[in-house]
Formats: C-alpha cells, structure tokens, sequence
C-alpha cells in the first residue's frame, strides 16, 4: 500500500513517499520516513516487506558511508545505482532474498540529476520519473501527460500536487500524506509540501 514517486526536473530530483506505515488493513504510523540519506547528492526510497526495506536500507546506507571512510571520496549516483542493484541481484539468488523496490535520486558529481528505479529482481531503470506501488497505477498517466524535460523544481512540485490531488481522489486508502526530499545542487533536503501546497493552490 506504500506509495513512493520520484520526478528529475532539469536542475534537481524529487522524492516522495507516503507517510503511513500499515500492517494489513491498520495503519500502525502516520509519520513514516521511508527513505535514507547516502550521502550528501543521494537519497534512498524504498517500499515492500517492513523488515526487508529498514534492514536492506540501513545496509546500504552503511555500505555507502564506509566506502567514503576507506576511499576518502563520496560515490556518484551513477555508482550507488550499480551497487544497488547489484546486491539485490545477489539477492534473489538467495535462499532469503530482500523483497525490497528501490528509487535512488540523486546529483551525480554534485552537477547532474539522476533518479534510478531498481526494483527486487535486480532490474535497473534509469528514468525521468518513476512510481513504485499503488502510486504507479494513478500516477503514471499523469506524469506522461504533463512532464517535459525543462521542469524547474518549482514545475516539478506543482506536478507533485497534481499527482497527490489524484492519489487523493482515487486511492482507497489514507496514506497519510507524502514526505517529500529534494536533491540539488545544495544537497539533501526535506520540503513542507503540505505548505508548497497550500501556497499553489491560493496563487491558482
């Protein structure tokens, strides 16, 4: 029931995720953050079985961090993406694999926006916007109809809105909302997007 979306705009890369944590039909949080911070140009979202996605999340936020430690120099994008999907590759051949389907959104180099789909298979998809879960099937449309590759973040947002609008409408739960994280040339950081919100839809 999670939903986890991911928008590249031209000079930065958006990701959202909802807020419920759910056990069956309950919901057990509305606060949830379902991603990690890698490094400073990258963050992690991810969706699927509770213990698999905290316990393979913190595993690869670990494996990130000691490899800056012992090479003295951060991963790129390019390379976190790899390494993802390389051990969930490693993964399903397995006796216990992670039932675990990523989003890693970043700035590759710090200069270059990047997002990347790596679902549970191993499967890597580099793409200009991604849905995993039940967003996927009301968002899509939305995201192909109306993204082009010159978005700002600002046009991004707005195309959030209009996605969240539609989740609202349609989903037939409440998810609580969505926690939202922006990559940048600034880094990693988290949007009021209740307030993002709010300001668009008083300036319409």
């Amino acid at each position: 029931m999670d939903i986890v979306l991911g928008i590249r705009t031209k000079d930065s890369v958006i990701i959202a995720t909802s807020k419920a944590f759910t056990r069956g039909i309950s919901i057990l949080k509305d606060s949830d953050d379902k991603t990690r911070t890698l490094n400073d140009y990258n963050v992690l979202a991810f969706t699927g079985e509770s213990g698999d996605t905290t316990q393979f999340a913190e595993y690869i936020q670990a494996n990130i961090q000691l490899f800056n430690m012992r090479e003295n120099t951060e991963m790129n994008s390019k390379a976190i993406a790899s390494f993802i999907r390389q051990e969930l590759a490693k993964s399903i051949r397995s006796r216990k694999p992670f039932q675990v389907q990523t989003i890693l959104g970043g700035m590759n180099k710090g200069e270059e926006p990047f997002l990347s789909m790596i679902d549970y298979l191993g499967t890597r998809v580099d793409m200009p916007y991604v849905a995993h879960g039940y967003a996927a099937f009301y968002t899509m449309s939305l995201l192909d109809h109306h993204y082009t590759k010159d978005d700002t973040l600002d046009d991004g947002l707005k195309l959030l809105v209009m996605c969240n609008d539609e989740l609202n409408k349609r989903m037939p739960i409440d998810f609580k909302g969505l926690n939202v994280k922006v990559v940048d040339k600034d880094g990693v950081r988290a949007i009021d997007f209740d307030e993002f919100t709010a300001a668009y839809k008083a300036s319409l």
